[in-house]
């Protein structure tokens, strides 16, 4: 009653207690009861789902005592694991197992038996370790493949679906890294100005006061250390003074030195790719006459890299940007041998060329000669009889580049795992428990611990990734292969950074740096589809082995597929469509188009950035 009597003190306190205690027992009470059960299952839901990402905790614990830049390798290292384990399902499931299951079995045609010259042979391991013998003639390789049209009771078509897994597996990579690419430009754009007062955000909000467990606090100290050695690096990179001629100098006889070493690579490969084929022409050769290759190959990925790691210490560039240049140029290295390499193989692939047109010849006459005989003296003509394993046949020239993939791959994994075990485990154990007895300290002088090489892993990652797009044409089961030494390298590497290695000198900050990854990765993407659309484009396949045989060009069978399973107006729309009068157009306009697109986005960029200026002003 606003106009009698105010109610006493002690009736407020009562009446606001009544009150009280209605609503703490009514519906608000249970409102915020069940916000808080929500909130602490979304948090729990959270901590689920960061449980389960493969790998998240061994990468937290090794980016809290190494910093961004390695636990970044380790990020990608994961990414490139699960983009290879999708194309392992893809070649897997569309065209290894429909073969084994439904085409004909080995030991019922040439190309899937073992020749009996070589059959004495083909369980020894020394053959087997070259993926000769038996491993030759398996579903590894391209010319297992049978190159009929349908397959088993549900009339699967094996050759268009090698063709089309084939051109998925380039397709689908694309799309993966150009996707990642734009996220990564998302993320960066999105995270503001960070730079003003970055101590001070550092010391006051770095610390996380929810941590109990000993082991994690350690990590979270490593960590914040970490994050102030980054910071102290930027901000002494920024107010370096220099002498800048000198500087220019240096930097130009540095790149100089590198482009010879580039250049006396790549002439070593091609002369002993060249020089393997004439051993190969040999018999009784040794062991390191059959791997030459493959060991000059990994010897130059191996001291290439610190060279060019000495020759940059000319330069002195930011810690990031030196990476992003010792990069570069441990692409350029690997790039140049693998495309010397493929260069040399393609001499090798014509010489097999001129070889099957004559074996071709002479397989044809031998059984036509005997088909005539058989017509004259019997009635009924007969196929003849001759045992699979006796049949003459050619080299098959897509399985021979898929064995020399594949034995790159294996060299490349067993020659990492060892200088790991080597160059950082036992220099590590030697450094630890001799240090006590030697003459110098050998911690802080030589040999000292080993830094983790982010550049020479990250490249390694890039280039076998080039070469696993470029060999799975030829060889299905070379992604298998990847997968296994994916998976094996993020725990073994794990361990030998954790056990072996210390931080570096100059640590830097590398979230930036995954653009880059990605752009490397992309560009050899494309680099790597160009031998691949060549050899489709121009050679013609193997006449006795492989699913496009019989073909004059491998892309034959889609214009096969149209004829035969498509009605005729739509072959010739398609005939229409594959005119280069039209795609070259096309081709333009698609480019066209994303140029105006990103115009667009840099002005919508711009035009937002003054719009916030102009609010910020008004603000103040």
């Amino acid at each position: 009653n606003r106009n009698g009597p105010k109610p006493k003190p002690h009736t407020q306190i009562l009446v606001c207690s009544f009150n009280l205690s209605l609503s703490i027992n009514g519906p608000i009470y249970n409102t915020v009861f069940l916000f808080q059960k929500w909130v602490k299952f979304k948090r729990d839901f959270d901590n689920f789902k960061t449980q389960c990402i493969p790998w998240e905790m061994k990468i937290k614990e090794v980016e809290s005592h190494f910093g961004s830049s390695v636990a970044s390798y380790f990020i990608f290292l994961r990414w490139m694991y699960g983009v290879n384990l999708v194309l392992f399902g893809l070649i897997f499931g569309l065209v290894i197992i429909p073969e084994i299951l439904m085409g004909i079995p080995y030991g019922s045609i040439p190309r899937k038996t073992v020749p009996r010259a070589e059959q004495a042979t083909a369980m020894d391991f020394s053959v087997l370790w070259d993926f000769e013998g038996y491993i030759k003639y398996s579903a590894l390789f391209y010319g297992y493949y049978n190159n009929q049209r349908t397959i088993g009771w549900l009339k699967y078509r094996l050759p268009m679906a090698y063709f089309m897994v084939g051109v998925s597996v380039f397709g689908y990579s694309l799309m993966v890294v150009i996707r990642s690419m734009a996220k990564n430009a998302n993320e960066n754009t999105g995270d503001g100005d960070d730079n003003n007062f970055t101590f001070s955000w550092k010391m006051f909000t770095s610390w996380d006061y929810l941590i109990g467990n000993p082991e994690t606090a350690d990590n979270k100290f490593a960590s914040i250390a970490t994050s102030f050695k980054e910071s102290i690096v930027d901000e002494q990179e920024s107010n370096k003074d220099e002498n800048i001629h000198l500087r220019r100098f240096l930097r130009v006889l540095a790149n100089v030195l590198i482009i010879c070493c580039l250049c006396g690579s790549g002439y070593l490969i091609y002369f002993v790719v060249k020089r393997s084929q004439t051993f190969s022409k040999m018999q009784n050769i040794g062991w390191y006459e059959r791997n030459e290759v493959e060991i000059v190959m990994s010897l130059l990925g191996i001291f290439c890299p610190p060279l060019f790691e000495t020759i940059a210490a000319l330069e002195e560039y930011h810690p990031r940007i030196g990476l992003k240049w010792q990069l570069g140029r441990i692409f350029a290295l690997f790039l140049g041998n693998l495309y010397t390499f493929l260069l040399a193989l393609m001499d090798d692939v014509n010489e097999k060329l001129t070889e099957e047109v004559v074996i071709k010849n002479f397989t044809h006459w031998t059984l036509l000669s005997y088909y005539n005989s058989s017509a004259m003296n019997d009635s009924a003509v007969t196929p003849p009889p001759i045992d699979p394993a006796d049949v003459p046949r050619v080299p098959c020239w897509e399985t021979t580049v898929g064995i020399e993939f594949v034995r790159l791959t294996v060299s490349d994994i067993l020659v990492t795992y060892v200088i790991i075990l080597v160059g950082d485990f036992i220099r590590a154990c030697f450094v630890r428990f001799v240090n006590y007895c030697w003459c110098w300290d050998l911690e802080a002088g030589f040999p000292s611990y080993a830094e983790f090489d982010i550049s020479g892993n990250v490249l390694g990652l890039i280039f076998n990734q080039g070469m696993i797009w470029m060999g799975s044409f030829y060889a299905p089961g070379l992604v298998g292969i990847n997968v296994l030494r994916l998976l094996t390298s993020m725990y073994f590497q794990c361990w030998a950074v954790m056990s072996s290695n210390v931080p570096h000198e100059r640590v830097f900050k590398a979230s930036k740096s995954n653009n880059f990854y990605m752009g490397l990765l992309l560009l050899i993407l494309f680099l790597s589809l160009l031998p691949v659309a060549y050899t489709i484009m121009s050679l013609p396949p193997s006449f006795d082995c492989g699913p496009f045989s019989g073909k004059k060009r491998m892309y034959d069978v889609i214009q096969e597929t149209i004829k035969q399973d498509f009605p005729l107006f739509i072959a010739k729309i398609f005939s229409y469509v594959a005119n280069p009068g039209l795609i070259i157009p096309a081709v333009l306009l698609m480019i066209l188009y994303l140029f105006i697109l990103n115009a667009a986005d840099k002005a919508t960029c711009s035009a937002a950035l003054i719009q916030k200026i102009t609010s910020a002003n008004s603000g103040w």
